[in-house]
């Protein structure tokens, strides 16, 4: 029985070396650009102030007066959306699409003066965003940290497993040994911090994993539903609302992604048939008449309009709010000003609630500063797990070799693992594909290893 328990917890340490070796370069990354965009509330008006805050006046412009100045600075650019004014102390914000760039363009709602520009792709957020959401490089970047969040659920699990203290606690366990020196003080560090965060990183990677390209697809896809009727009276399009959303600019909420966008049916029966790639006419409804019906309909502050790019496309309120009971989803049609569709909280099924509570725990926002606070440590946790792991690795490696745990073979327990790791590869089939190329590979290690010996 002696040799069982060893077996197993030396399978467990050699799968949770493998994944922490892939897992740990991507660990450090999300943690660092996580704590970024944790604190955007803080960071974008210290570092923008001259740009994002502005002395509050009596008398705001208008939304259309504020868009003519902004056009007339950018004669060949092509407005795509508009933020208004968080409060009474922010600037509004239209994105501008100019000679290939994105441009962020910032407007004194009291004057109308316009304050400044940044590119929407290469300031500190947007660059934070997608390097954390798809590394900057596209589909293979999301399906890397896919990838990366997959194996460290494994990771989690499988250190779990190690750490588990049978039959004492205490020191090493509980809490450091703060006066041990070289790797029992690394792994002491690992394996403690490593508890003590476990279930809030699990929270985090999953709840992370929604958003990814792949799984959090499948995933939407399953459990996002929305009652078919809230679409019968609608004309709609083959387009979802995911498109409005990019790796450096979020725009409508996670439940909102799968949803189709409606048409703006009224110019179709005026005008005959338009496919969405048919180029967009002038809207006749002003950009502050959709102002308006979103201050009708109690929108949250903080939303942003997003113009219609086709002509049969739609005006898109959406706010992604801090506390998601008050998010919003409303598309307008660019013609008659009708609102063709309006989703809310109370819309969403239990799935979706549960989903956008935990994104919205995972960025910060639910709980204001404290919610800040806990994620900012959990990330301080990432960061010493990571490094301590690495640091281990380092310190125990043989010279010019890889350092992985030996394996000593017993049926049952494999078994056992067995179990384990198919069932977390059909969860997550990204992370059961990169098992059996692992399993192969290990397979192959071992191989030559007792090939060399037995030279």
């Amino acid at each position: 029985m002696r040799g069982t328990r060893v077996s197993f917890y030396n399978l467990a340490w050699r799968w949770h070396f493998y994944a922490g070796l892939f897992v740990a370069p991507f660990m450090i990354l999300l943690a660092l650009t996580g704590l970024v965009y944790l604190f955007k509330p803080q960071l974008d008006p210290w570092l923008y102030r001259d740009l994002m805050v502005v002395e509050a006046g009596h008398h705001r412009q208008g939304a259309d007066v504020m868009l003519a100045e902004v056009r007339k600075a950018h004669p060949e650019g092509h407005v795509g959306q508009y933020l208004p004014p968080l409060n009474a102390q922010r600037s509004a914000q239209f994105v501008v699409h100019e000679k290939g760039r994105e441009l962020n363009v910032f407007v004194d709602p009291y004057s109308g003066k316009i304050l400044g520009e940044q590119d929407g792709k290469r300031n500190l957020q947007a660059i934070a965003r997608a390097l954390h959401g798809e590394l900057m490089v596209g589909t293979l970047g999301d399906r890397l940290v896919e990838l990366a969040a997959g194996w460290g659920i494994v990771l989690v699990i499988s250190g779990l497993y190690l750490w588990w203290p049978r039959g004492r606690l205490g020191a090493g366990v509980l809490w450091p040994r703060l006066a041990a020196r070289g790797r029992l003080f690394w792994r002491d560090l690992h394996a403690v911090s490593g508890f003590w965060g476990s279930a809030l990183l699990l929270l985090m990677l999953l709840s992370g994993m929604t958003w990814t390209g792949f799984w959090g697809k499948q995933y939407a896809d399953l459990w996002n539903r929305f009652p078919v009727a809230m679409w019968n009276d609608v004309p709609k399009s083959d387009q979802q609302a995911r498109e409005l959303n990019h790796a450096h600019r979020q725009t409508v909420p996670w439940a909102m992604e799968n949803t189709p966008m409606p048409q703006s049916g009224a110019h179709a029966e005026h005008a005959g048939h338009h496919t969405m790639s048919s180029q967009p006419a002038a809207p006749n409804v002003s950009v502050q008449q959709v102002e308006d019906i979103a201050t009708a309909r109690q929108v949250e502050p903080g939303y942003s309009i997003t113009w219609p790019t086709t002509a049969d496309g739609v005006f898109t309120i959406a706010v992604f709010a801090d506390d998601p009971r008050n998010d919003a989803t409303l598309h307008v049609d660019q013609y008659t000003g009708k609102v063709l569709a309006d989703v809310r909280w109370q819309d969403y099924s239990p799935v979706a609630r549960a989903t956008e509570l935990g994104v919205m725990l995972h960025e910060g926002k639910m709980f204001g500063p404290l919610n800040q606070i806990v994620i900012a440590l959990v990330c301080l946790m990432i960061l010493l797990g990571s490094v301590s792991g690495l640091v281990m690795w380092w310190k125990r490696r043989p010279e010019g070799g890889l350092g992985v745990p030996p394996l000593r073979h017993d049926l049952p327990r494999w078994k056992t693992a067995v179990v384990v790791m198919l069932a977390l590869g059909l969860v997550f089939p990204l992370v059961g594909v990169s098992m059996v190329l692992m399993w192969v590979l290990d397979n192959l290690i071992m191989r030559r290893a007792r090939v060399a010996t037995q030279a």
